[in-house]
């Protein structure tokens, strides 16, 4: 290559990459598209829209939500996985899609470290344990002693294979010593009909969706997964303090890029989520979804996540767990 040839790259070269930020630097220039990969109604889309709200605010576009349910979150997570890394294309991305699923499922058509930049941590949540008011039980013990009783018998649902509330009825499963059989919905927002009729005998859900089920009275609340009882269920125990030490479940909920985001255009959307997350009005709205306003950087939450998938890792190598 000659000396003209030679100079006639690096000027490409420094046009594409001039290119490159004065785009990051305008960005954005158009509204965001953020997948939820679960059905409209279940706790990551309640989230979604109550934080979106506010940090398009802070964004200065709008932030459109795109609900692409399916396979325990991981059809609309391979979606984002394969978007455009520009930005416009974002993911609520939750425990089940990117702390369990690929842990559990070897099928799984992404990779959280090749395929993912995360962006946030937004928001965790507690869980809650219920059950079926057509079963015998008001609590924890007598749930655990009417199982023993019946192996096999007793099932509980969840909103999909390798999601949260699939593992911490494992969970539930390995430290109660007892055996139920798991149904698997497309989001734990169906199962709650079938638990009204007793076709579905358990379910440990986020505390988001299951509120309202609690509130009109539907399902009988055996406890909940944290080690504190909350302070808007006062009255409701931990499953820790009904004889299962140091039971404990929870599940966050953050944003990811596809890999290959520009740096530039992270931190924007980080700082505009972060500051959305200390608007007083998020925070009572996030308040009486149960759940807690998280926020940080992009490093502190790829912490968390391998935190979280450690533990689960252990659970499903002991329990054998695998989706085919």
């Amino acid at each position: 290559m000659n000396r003209r040839q030679l100079s006639s790259l690096f000027i490409a070269l420094g046009l594409t990459l001039g290119a490159g930020s004065a785009a990051a630097q305008a960005y954005p220039g158009k509204p965001v598209r953020l997948v939820v990969p679960f059905p409209a109604g279940g706790a990551t889309d309640v989230l979604a829209r109550a934080i979106t709200l506010h940090a398009a605010e802070k964004l200065g576009q709008p932030i459109v939500i795109d609900n692409k349910p399916g396979a325990g979150g991981t059809i609309g997570s391979d979606l984002v996985a394969k978007a455009d890394p520009d930005g416009y294309t974002l993911l609520m991305a939750t425990g089940s899609t990117h702390s369990i699923g690929p842990l559990i499922n070897p099928k799984t058509p992404y990779s959280v470290e090749r395929d993912f930049v995360p962006i946030v941590d937004v928001a965790s949540t507690t869980s809650v344990m219920v059950a079926s008011k057509t079963l015998p039980v008001n609590n924890l013990q007598e749930f655990i002693k009417l199982a023993k009783s019946q192996p096999g018998k007793l099932n509980f649902g969840s909103s999909g294979n390798g999601t949260n509330s699939h593992l911490s009825g494992e969970l539930f499963k390995a430290e109660a010593g007892v055996f139920m059989t798991h149904i698997p919905y497309r989001g734990t927002g169906l199962v709650f009909n079938d638990m009204v009729s007793g076709q579905v005998h358990m379910l440990m859900d986020n505390v988001v969706t299951a509120m309202p089920h609690i509130k009109e009275g539907k399902l009988r609340v055996i406890g909940v997964t944290s080690l504190k009882r909350l302070p808007f269920l006062p009255d409701v125990p931990t499953l820790h303090e009904q004889g299962l030490k140091n039971f404990e479940v929870s599940n966050w909920f953050g944003l990811y890029g596809p890999r290959g985001t520009p740096p530039e255009v992270v931190q924007k959307i980080n700082t505009a989520f972060n500051a959305a997350l200390k608007e007083p009005e998020l925070q009572k709205r996030l308040a009486i979804l149960g759940a807690v306003p998280t926020g940080g950087t992009p490093q502190q939450m790829g912490a968390t996540v391998a935190a979280e998938t450690a533990k689960w890792r252990k659970l499903i190598t002991e329990r054998k767990l695998v989706v085919e």
